[in-house]
């Protein structure tokens, strides 16, 4: 029988520091293949390619919060159910950040130069909820997707007709938040007070303007 191992307060400074390096500056592998698969890659304009990757850095961005969001919840989950659950969400969340990247190269353009910052941000705030309790924790979870999801629907609707590689990495990443979101609710998340679905909204909106140029 394996003994679980218990991580100093260093060991566990160490591994937060290996994940946000290698989800701002690495280039984290995909454990499931790219929904794009071998949909033939239209022709963009100028103009064309540049709004795509403006909307895939948006979504690159957003998973890379995803990332610091989940793994600072994760961090200071009491109960190890939901820490198991973050970190469940964290690797499918892995997988979006892959495809966008991928999506940005093909493309022919770049994730967000601010990526350490959107990271740094997203974790503190994924601290705080975290250690409001478990409820509030999943409850953030479900705020967080249902607005990822709404945001997924517009870049859906705002790409161009022909680029059906974004639209099919979209449409997966859309499956999953709202399988992540009911996964939560039925882990026992509870509803946020109203100021904080607001303050979510206003600082996502914040951060499409920024990265969709930077």
């Amino acid at each position: 029988m394996s003994a679980t191992r218990h991580y100093s307060l260093i060991d566990r400074l160490l591994i937060e520091a290996e994940h946000a390096l290698a989800t701002t500056l690495g280039n984290p592998p995909a454990e499931r293949p790219n929904p794009a698969g071998l949909l033939p890659d239209a022709f963009l304009d100028e103009d064309e390619r540049r709004h795509a990757a403006g909307l895939m850095r948006i979504n690159h961005v957003g998973e890379v919060c995803a990332q610091a969001l989940y793994f600072g919840q994760a961090a200071v989950a009491r109960d190890e159910r939901t820490r198991e659950h973050l970190l469940v969400a964290a690797q499918e969340e892995t997988d979006h950040l892959a495809w966008c990247a991928d999506r940005l190269r093909e493309l022919h353009d770049r994730p967000s130069l601010l990526n350490p910052l959107w990271y740094a941000g997203a974790y503190a705030i994924g601290v705080l909820a975290g250690l409001r309790g478990d409820g509030w924790n999943l409850g953030f979870v479900v705020e967080t997707e249902r607005q990822v999801e709404a945001h997924l629907d517009e870049h859906l609707e705002s790409l161009p007709a022909d680029d059906e590689r974004s639209r099919a990495i979209l449409r997966q990443m859309k499956d999953d938040e709202i399988r992540h979101a009911d996964n939560a609710l039925a882990a026992g998340a509870r509803p946020l007070p109203a100021p904080i679905p607001q303050a979510m909204a206003l600082a996502s909106k914040v951060m499409k303007l920024v990265a969709y140029r930077v």
